[in-house]
């Protein structure tokens, strides 16, 4: 062997070595499902590419030591301003799935928003969430993990939807958030190649069990889904509801006129409506619409501590990331997850010392500039 050693895989140093570690692992179809989007894909990719039209325009001489990451998302306080989106099927990744997921983010002292086509039950992910020891947030010892938020598909059927908001109550979830850009399925060319339009044998979308006959219902997208939905839900649930997959600033002020909780800017990753802008290219003007009467959070292509920066500069109080913890999940189950969020949280730490920001709050909008092309 001329005295050569194949060495050992190295740690990943960033994200794109943890996707290129799920690619060797990951059924080629499956893949396609986490990564495709809609259509020719336009808005997929420019959900990233957004972030390269913007550049940091640091303040020296602030001395801001190691940053304070932490952030406060109706009244509970997480050890930085990430939470992991939610994205179906996580046992397509890896067996473990949801409550992999669930531990991995809960012990990062962050959100998981648990998704409403999860292949575990709610029930089951909030008991795996409730085993991790999160990191110390205060100066008493090490806080209970964060409680999960939940994601909502509202369905025409009024009485199955309020099973299922009662089911995420009783399994302690914090907020109810109600995905709004779905009046029917995106269009996802990669699945229809494949074929792919249903999960493999054994495997089931288990927050969809109907409570009375046991059996799996269907997600139905309902096109007539409008304002009155919501109305409906603030009456039938305490639960703060944010708004997932705002985009246009007439929205943003019907949100705050129907008396929701925030918002949340997403494209669902460019796997909806081709051709929409990339989340981070409308949320200014939803912040300017929403003048700060509720939060407004970002998800879509958030990949470095320069991304979660430059949307906290643009206003957001916190961002989203979804497919980035499907690829940890995929290349080391919960290690992996725990991989993706703690990369993003060294890499943040690091910019915002770099940039002069000792909190998220001091990620002002001067901290960034347009990037001049050349």
């Amino acid at each position: 062997m001329n005295g050569y050693r194949l060495a050992a895989p190295a740690a990943p140093v960033n994200l794109a070595d943890l996707r290129a570690a799920a690619l060797r692992r990951l059924d080629p179809v499956h893949d396609d499902f986490f990564a495709g989007g809609a259509g020719d894909e336009r808005t997929l990719r420019d959900n990233e590419a957004a972030f390269d039209s913007y550049r940091v325009l640091p303040r020296v001489l602030r001395g801001v030591g190691t940053p304070d990451l932490r952030t406060t998302l109706f009244g509970e306080t997480v050890s930085m301003p990430v939470l992991v989106s939610p994205t179906a099927f996580h046992r397509l990744a890896h067996p473990d799935g949801e409550a992999a997921c669930a531990r991995a983010t809960a012990a990062a002292g962050t959100i998981m928003v648990v998704s409403m086509a999860a292949t575990t039950p709610v029930e089951e992910i909030a008991a795996a969430a409730a085993t991790a020891t999160p990191p110390p947030l205060t100066t008493g010892g090490p806080d209970r993990p964060p409680k999960l938020w939940f994601q909502l598909y509202p369905q025409p059927d009024l009485a199955f939807t309020e099973s299922v908001i009662r089911r995420a109550e009783a399994a302690g979830c914090a907020a109810l958030v109600v995905t709004v850009d779905s009046p029917v399925f995106g269009r996802r060319e990669r699945d229809l190649r494949h074929g792919f339009l249903d999960l493999p044998d054994g495997l089931r979308c288990e927050n969809m069990r109907d409570p009375d006959t046991g059996e799996i219902r269907p997600i139905t997208m309902d096109a007539h889904l409008d304002w009155r939905r919501i109305e409906w839900l603030r009456r039938t649930t305490r639960l703060p509801v944010v708004l997932k997959g705002i985009l246009h600033p007439a929205d943003a002020v019907l949100a705050v006129e129907h008396g929701v909780d925030a918002v949340l800017v997403s494209n669902h990753g460019g796997r909806q409506l081709d051709g929409v802008p990339a989340s981070l290219d409308a949320l200014p003007a939803v912040v300017e619409a929403v003048a700060g009467r509720l939060p407004v959070l970002l998800d879509g292509g958030v990949r470095r501590g320069t991304d979660i920066l430059t949307a906290l500069a643009l206003g957001a109080v916190a961002v989203g990331v979804g497919r980035p913890v499907l690829w940890g999940l995929a290349a080391d189950g919960e290690a992996g997850v725990r991989q993706v969020l703690e990369l993003l949280r060294a890499d943040l730490e690091r910019t915002m010392t770099l940039a002069g920001a000792a909190r998220p709050a001091e990620a002002t909008p001067d901290l960034i500039r347009p990037a001049v092309r050349r």
